[in-house]
């Protein structure tokens, strides 16, 4: 399953339009404010669908939704591509967020219950981070082959390499094992839901292991959008700008495959990682430097790593019925934290700048960590 697993992780995100998008809408003759607002269509799209895509997997077949998303996605990307205009656009977006939100949950329920079907749940966490990892080796591919492909092809080329790589997602995604029986009945979904949400409010272990997802992974997510404003901010030239970025992925990559080492992590030592993270972030921001870049490196990496464990301490505590309704539950605190940090980064960024913003985006962490030792030295006394 794994191999399977990591194939499927990679494709979805080697998409060469990744980097070029904004470009297309500019060319295409979009103004800043429609670029925006296809962006917070997108974001609307997968807020409004995070959850109940989440139970609509609990219901019917995980493995289903898998190869149903990148199909939606590559429908939206080859109307970018033969219909560019803002309504095509705009369609596209719909439809890659519903795609988007269609795995979002399912993936780890579906990955979470093999493991425990053979035994081996313990290893969630390091097969997790290395599906992370291979995502973002996907990104950095196909942002080094994005240039080449484009000045082949121009928006064409690049928007139909993206279109074939979502099919073969889909493709690969059929391949995913699955033995689970989906729910039975026409308002299986929403008795799912029900039962999930139940759930959540019943187990305080439960509740906390749901905020903990968000808490650990919106605000470095939503950070990485600026990190080319900090890097510049260093006084590098443009075209060192992204080897530099390169690094930051790397230290997120090395994150995710070192995330198995960290299921041995207890509550404090998870509260350390978050600690010893934050600072980094502090101190090498702080700093204005190349240097400083590094420990952001260092930083992302243990941001990647405490997502995992965050995401495997949620699985440990939910019952498999309902693993993927509350697996979305979680997203949807992820989506809504990121985009709070959004608006508090405009107001950040605008009054302190970048390297200033990125330390006060460091005290969440903190305040985190202390919260999770708290409660640790509670549990053992």
């Amino acid at each position: 399953m794994t191999r399977t697993l990591y194939g499927y992780a990679f494709l979805e995100e080697f998409v060469l339009l990744y980097p070029v998008y904004a470009l297309l809408f500019r060319d295409t003759g979009l103004s800043v404010w429609q670029i925006s607002s296809l962006f917070v269509l997108w974001s609307i799209t997968g807020v409004l669908l995070e959850v109940p895509s989440g139970a609509w997997a609990d219901a019917v077949s995980r493995r289903r939704l898998l190869w149903i998303g990148p199909l939606l996605t590559a429908a939206g990307f080859a109307l970018w591509t033969l219909f560019p205009s803002y309504g095509a656009f705009a369609l596209g977006f719909v439809l890659w967020g519903t795609g988007g939100a269609l795995a979002s949950g399912a993936c780890e329920a579906l990955v979470y219950d093999e493991l425990e079907r053979l035994g081996a749940a313990g290893r969630y966490a390091r097969v997790m981070g290395r599906a992370r990892a291979a995502g973002l080796l996907a990104v950095m591919a196909a942002t080094g082959l994005a240039g080449p492909v484009f000045a082949w092809g121009g928006h064409t080329a690049v928007g139909a390499a993206s279109v074939l790589v979502c099919l073969l997602a889909a493709a690969t995604a059929t391949r995913l094992p699955e033995h689970r029986t989906p729910t039975a009945g026409g308002d299986g979904w929403t008795a799912t839901l029900r039962a999930g949400l139940a759930e959540a409010r019943a187990d305080r272990s439960v509740r906390g292991a749901i905020l903990l997802v968000p808490a650990v992974t919106a605000v470095w997510g939503a950070l990485d959008e600026y990190t080319p404003l900090l890097v510049r901010d260093t006084g590098v030239p443009d075209a060192l700008v992204p080897y530099l970025l390169l690094l930051i992925w790397a230290g997120a990559t090395a994150g995710g495959l070192l995330a198995g080492a960290g299921e041995r992590l207890g509550t404090k030592g998870l509260a350390a990682l978050l600690a010893g993270a934050a600072l980094a972030l502090a101190v090498g921001a702080g700093a204005g430097t190349v240097a400083g870049i590094a420990l952001v490196a260092l930083a992302f990496g243990g941001f990647q790593a405490a997502s995992v464990l965050a995401d495997a301490r949620l699985q440990q505590r939910i019952d498999d019925s309902g693993r993927a309704t509350l697996t979305s539950v979680a997203g949807l605190g992820t989506e809504l934290t990121t985009v709070a940090v959004y608006v508090g980064y405009g107001a950040l960024g605008t009054a302190t700048g970048h390297g200033t913003a990125f330390v006060w985006f460091a005290v969440p962490y903190l305040v985190t960590a202390l919260l999770l030792a708290a409660r640790g030295r509670a549990a053992r006394g």
